[in-house]
């Protein structure tokens, strides 16, 4: 144990979060079991310790953060980590990568149901339905997902200022006061193009390439996040990489199931089943018509975040694709998004409709919310792209 918590102090003590992510907030700590999942890169084990350090004085032993990489849970269960950790005064356990324990979620319920004075926060891959799958820790478990950066939180480091988040409502209809306001403090065209680069995943701002460190990250979702969580066979691997490349390269497409089935040599339905398991790790997103949901085949599939695009087809991405890709992302974490009808490219909630424009319109439709590339709108319902990542 006594190694645990010097590993802990060390590393609490050398975390670096140069900015606050939302969801720290927006955590109820009174819950006793709670799941943070993200896809890999967004930066979970940062937000454990992260954290710890904000609650918990760094010696204060009453909180610990444990990985379970560590081959010590090979001979030793959760269960009985936890109860000497609860003996000893511990009362808040944050465990890493809990999927690379077998019985994670058995334990946990245990761990719930008899250590009253225990709190456990956990991390997860995005790929991971701890309710739907889990069954036994339905009614149990809390669970958040943790995103990459949005273009406020990157803003907010890379030209430290301090900007809130504002809600869909607020941007809708006090957008001209909100850009005027952000205008008068900074530039943010001037952060955008950068964003959409490398701004997603907070790993650019470790002193390494980050295309690169990027494709390792994309190969890890794959091999781990799919193949080993599905407990897939290892031979899948090469066509699933193969679907992706072919979305990725044709981002945003309609795709032919028919054609990829073909492609990858693998049935309609497993490429169907391909494209959802991308979907959970967090590379593509789908976009459906109104009224229609998995397993039906998507209106369109989408990268799920532009940083994901550049790595593959750096000279080819099309303006309007980006801005595309950047407003599903920034909007789908509290909204419902389904595929626009006639001229929009978005239905949002139901009830407002967006198009993607990038220049101003030629034409306005007042029914019709125009997003564009430019540092502001000149009217109601023309606004500003960038304005979009202030979601969160």
């Amino acid at each position: 144990m006594e190694a645990f918590f010097k590993t802990h102090k060390y590393l609490v003590e050398h975390v670096q979060s140069p900015v606050e992510r939302y969801l720290m907030n927006e955590i109820d700590r009174s819950d006793r079991l709670i799941g943070i999942k993200g896809s890999r890169g967004v930066g979970k084990t940062t937000f454990l310790l992260q954290y710890a350090k904000n609650n918990f004085e760094i010696g204060d032993r009453s909180c610990l953060y444990i990985n379970l990489n560590n081959f010590y849970f090979t001979n030793c269960s959760i269960v009985d980590f936890a109860d000497d950790f609860r003996h000893r005064g511990g009362k808040v356990l944050l465990i890493d990568q809990i999927f690379k324990y077998p019985e994670w979620s058995s334990e946990l319920r245990y761990c719930y149901d008899h250590f009253h004075d225990l709190q456990i926060i956990f991390s997860g891959s995005s790929v991971m339905r701890l309710k739907e799958e889990n069954p036994e820790l339905s009614g149990r478990v809390e669970s958040y997902n943790l995103r990459g950066f949005s273009f406020r939180e990157y803003l907010n480091l890379t030209a430290k200022k301090k900007f809130k988040a504002y809600s869909l409502d607020e941007i809708l209809n006090s957008h001209e006061e909100i850009v005027n306001d952000i205008l008068s403090k900074t530039k943010p065209l001037a952060y955008f193009p950068d964003y959409l680069h490398h701004g997603y995943y907070p790993f650019f701002l470790e002193k390494r390439n980050f295309s690169e460190n990027l494709l390792k990250t994309m190969n890890m979702m794959l091999e781990v996040d799919i193949l080993l969580i599905q407990q897939m066979d290892l031979k899948c691997l090469n066509k699933i990489k193969k679907l992706l490349y072919l979305l990725l390269v044709n981002a945003p497409c309609t795709p032919n199931i028919s054609q990829l089935s073909n492609d990858i040599s693998t049935s309609r339905a497993t490429v169907m089943n391909y494209i959802k398991y991308l979907k959970d790790a967090r590379l593509l997103n789908m976009l459906y018509d109104d009224g229609e949901e998995f397993p039906k085949k998507p209106a369109l599939v989408y990268m799920h975040n532009t940083n994901l695009m550049y790595p593959v087809s750096d000279e080819t991405i099309q303006r309007k694709t980006l801005i595309e890709t950047f407003f599903y992302n920034m909007l789908h974490k509290d909204h419902r998004l389904n595929k626009g009808k006639k001229n929009a490219s978005f239905l949002v909630d139901r009830k407002y409709n967006f198009t993607i424009d990038v220049d101003f319109p030629k034409k306005n439709d007042p029914g019709m919310y125009y997003v564009v590339d430019k540092i502001s709108g000149n009217e109601k319902n023309v606004i500003p792209a960038w304005l979009f990542g202030f979601l969160y």
